[in-house]
């Protein structure tokens, strides 16, 4: 029995865990199964993040569960690059057989999302013996020093820790609610995308870029939705200058947005794929697949760490794929996605706080604006609706430059009575908001 309460493991956090690593709540978990969360207190919570995505088959899924006890009694570590073992090599097959793409491909497992970026664009780099990165407004790709010279907030990811890393150029996403082009869709022939040639130009010569790196759908920048010819075109102008592209699915993968990988909506097939989140269950693990060509020409010993493709990790990732083969996980996710976008096409309806429900299968976001002609960002009113959820049971995150953004991550494996409880808190919240 825990008889810790959330007030005592406060005054603990207070004394040894420095504020800037900071949480949403100030519940302190003590079980969780499915879409559900349970406090050290007993309080009962709905989850809509997923740990930020990374639950996508939900709290301590008993196949998972089962996948990492029988590893852990056999051995937890030996070091992939000392002695090898099973798990590493299997997960590899099945991940590079579930990635888009017919080619033949590698995949190098490490720890963590940003050291699969990282590891993505050292790869990049040395195949194309050119320096320059190109990334995106709005997109994140990590903390690490490389990772968040790539991402585009300034608050609260890198204010304060530059210098940052060089050779690494930003051009706007194709943010179409917010055009950074001034434009509207479809009458803007998707000019974002041709943009790249121009940026070329004034930026960075195509000669000197190793990759361009993209979310298929933006994470913390808003679940930013590109129109269906944005990365066929941009894809091409990289394919025509000798570009690797990098497609980072570290959030967006795994089932997230009704398909096992994002990209697959838009049938491309990107040069080095990021996967992490969502692959392990909540492991520490996370890949980069690519083409076999690209992936092969580093040197012996050139690529790895310590705990990268752990055994109970890459067991807990083989328990992953075996649920979404097994349960048809990517048939509810879509299920979810119909469902939950009629519900926020409905609350868009009714609220005039909501200026635009964006994303893919369950993959979607309400954008709250004060007025939906002059778009101002509503932040006040996004961090009073997190509030208001969680006094009520439901956890929720925004994301986005101005903190206005309300992003639906819940475990796909979320029941209709679950989703229809976690809604009605959600509505109730809106409704308080626009009195």
């Amino acid at each position: 029995m825990n008889h810790s309460t959330n007030n005592t493991l406060k005054e603990l956090r207070v004394k040894y865990i420095p504020p800037g690593h900071g949480s949403i709540t100030s519940s302190y978990v003590a079980s969780a199964k499915g879409t559900l969360v349970r406090d050290v207190e007993g309080r009962e919570f709905i989850d809509f993040t997923s740990g930020i995505g990374v639950m996508n088959v939900g709290h301590s899924h008993p196949k998972v569960v089962a996948a990492i006890k029988d590893q852990a009694e056999k051995f937890t570590h030996t070091c992939f690059m000392v002695m090898p073992y099973e798990p590493v090599v299997t997960l590899a097959e099945k991940l590079c057989a579930a990635t888009p793409g017919a080619f033949p491909k590698t995949v190098l497992f490490i720890n963590s999302g940003a050291e699969a970026v990282e590891n993505a664009v050292k790869i990049a780099r040395y195949y194309t013996k050119r320096p320059a990165v190109i990334a995106f407004e709005n997109g994140y790709h990590g903390r690490t020093l490389l990772t968040m010279s790539l991402t585009s907030k300034v608050k609260p990811y890198k204010f304060g820790f530059g210098p940052f890393a060089p050779e690494v150029y930003r051009m706007p996403f194709a943010y179409c609610y917010r055009c950074p082009f001034g434009l509207s869709y479809p009458g803007c022939d998707v000019i974002c995308a041709d943009y790249l040639k121009e940026f070329f130009i004034s930026h960075v010569a195509a000669e000197k870029t190793a990759a361009v790196i993209a979310e298929p759908i933006t994470g913390e920048g808003g679940f930013i939705t590109p129109p269906p010819e944005y990365f066929p075109k941009l894809i091409k102008i990289c394919r025509d200058n000798g570009i690797l592209f990098i497609g980072d699915e570290i959030q967006t993968g795994m089932g997230r947005t009704g398909r096992m990988f994002a990209m697959e909506h838009w049938n491309v097939e990107p040069d080095l794929m990021t996967v992490a989140k969502s692959l392990a269950a909540g492991m520490p693990l996370s890949a980069v697949v690519g083409r076999k060509e690209i992936m092969e020409v580093v040197h012996p010993f050139g690529l790895g760490g310590t705990y990268g493709g752990n055994p109970i990790a890459c067991r807990a990732g083989l328990a992953v794929m075996e649920i979404f083969e097994e349960e048809n996980l990517l048939q509810a996710a879509e299920a979810l996605g119909k469902n939950l976008r009629k519900r926020f096409d409905a609350f868009q309806k009714e609220y005039e706080l909501i200026g635009e429900v964006r994303g893919m299968g369950p993959m979607l976001a309400l954008e709250l604006v004060k007025d939906r002609e002059t778009k101002e960002p509503a932040t006040d009113e996004a961090k009073a609706l997190v509030k208001f959820c969680y006094e009520n049971g439901l956890i929720i995150l925004a994301c986005g430059n101005f903190g206005n953004i309300i992003r639906a991550l819940m475990p796909l494996v979320i029941t209709d009575e679950q989703l229809d409880r976690g809604l009605a808190i959600m509505e109730e919240g809106l409704a308080s908001l626009s009195k």
